[in-house]
């Protein structure tokens, strides 16, 4: 079974169920953004499809969006809490220890961009992973780093599900032509 098959079957659910629907997204986002779990499981098509599902009028936007930014701003806390607690040696579990060149690249990218780094690293793939560790491990203060965080939170869960939401009138009209 491929990925798509997954993505397939949770729209599924999320249209007979809509009421999970914001739970889901918030897992969904959480996990795409959890140092560990986004390496294994990535969450942004399926999210993209539930910006779809909110263009067909089966879900409302306001609930899912901040359903989204919460869990993606929980999985970037998390992640940062877990580089301040463990420090380094946090790179040599799996599945960072089969990445041995992504923490490097997120301490990097902080030092070249301070806290725009946590904003910044929100909408790139792996550093997306690497980027809250690293300011964890790093020491970043914490209100500058939450305010990133939250901030990018928001604009991120708008972003993946804004094409679907909105885009979707748009392009149903123009199939109809």
């Amino acid at each position: 079974m491929d990925f798509h098959h997954y993505i397939d079957a949770l729209l599924a659910f999320v249209r007979e169920h809509a009421a999970w629907a914001p739970l889901l997204v918030a897992v969904l986002a959480f996990c795409e953004s959890l140092a560990f779990i986004s390496l294994l499981f990535p969450a942004s098509t399926a999210l993209v499809a539930m910006g779809a599902l909110i263009g067909a009028g089966a879900l409302s936007f306001i609930p899912i969006w901040i359903a989204a930014a919460v869990g993606a701003a929980l999985g970037d806390w998390l992640s940062y809490w877990l580089g301040q607690t463990f420090e380094a040696p946090i790179s040599r579990i799996w599945p960072l220890s089969r990445h041995p060149d992504l923490l490097p690249r997120g301490h990097a990218f902080i030092a070249k961009y301070g806290i725009a780094a946590i904003f910044i690293g929100r909408f790139f793939g792996p550093l997306r992973a690497a980027v809250p560790l690293a300011a964890g491990i790093l020491e970043m203060a914490w209100w500058p780093f939450q305010i990133a965080n939250v901030t990018s939170a928001l604009i991120w869960a708008a972003v993946l599900l804004g094409p679907g939401a909105f885009g979707y009138d748009y392009v149903t009209r123009w199939l109809a032509f």
